[in-house]
């Protein structure tokens, strides 16, 4: 099993969505990015330790890479939105993607390329990989638990 970072926006639609991915083990929300160590959804929301609400991927590379992964997560919010997304508004929001090795970082920045030759603004962020932090227990499996869908995460086809 491998793992994949990514942030966009309300960890809770991310989680939604590459939960429904066929070799997805598992979809942890969290943070990532900041300065202090296990913070908490309240510290996180005060913007003031840097941290992004993140997920972490787990899933099988026999049945799905790290690109397809890539390609889906741009395919699942809004890319181009500086600053958020959708409603969350803030830095904790942003769009970013975490590589932990120069073969993800390059994979992220062939794809953000492909999207500025196709004419959209990528805003998204690619950025080192950090210490991840599990959120709270009752951010896990949100939707799931509530039996609802994401209000501001939607699939469209970009690739």
């Amino acid at each position: 099993m491998q793992k994949a970072y990514f942030a966009a926006g309300c960890f809770w639609g991310v989680e939604y969505y590459f939960q429904r991915l066929e070799g997805v083990a598992e979809v942890t929300s969290g943070y990532m990015g900041g300065e202090i160590e296990n913070p908490t959804y309240e510290q996180v929301c005060s913007k003031t330790t840097g941290h992004i609400e993140a997920v972490e991927v787990e899933y099988d590379p026999a049945v799905i890479g790290y690109e397809a992964l890539v390609k889906y997560f741009f395919e699942i919010h809004d890319f181009t939105q500086v600053g958020g997304q959708g409603p969350d508004i803030g830095p904790q929001y942003i769009s970013a993607i975490f590589y932990r090795d120069d073969a993800e970082k390059q994979t992220a920045q062939k794809l953000m390329d492909e999207l500025e030759q196709k004419g959209y603004g990528v805003a998204t962020k690619l950025l080192e990989y950090k210490p991840f932090y599990p959120a709270e227990a009752y951010h896990q499996n949100f939707y799931r638990n509530k039996g609802a869908t994401p209000y501001c995460h939607s699939y469209r086809k970009v690739f």
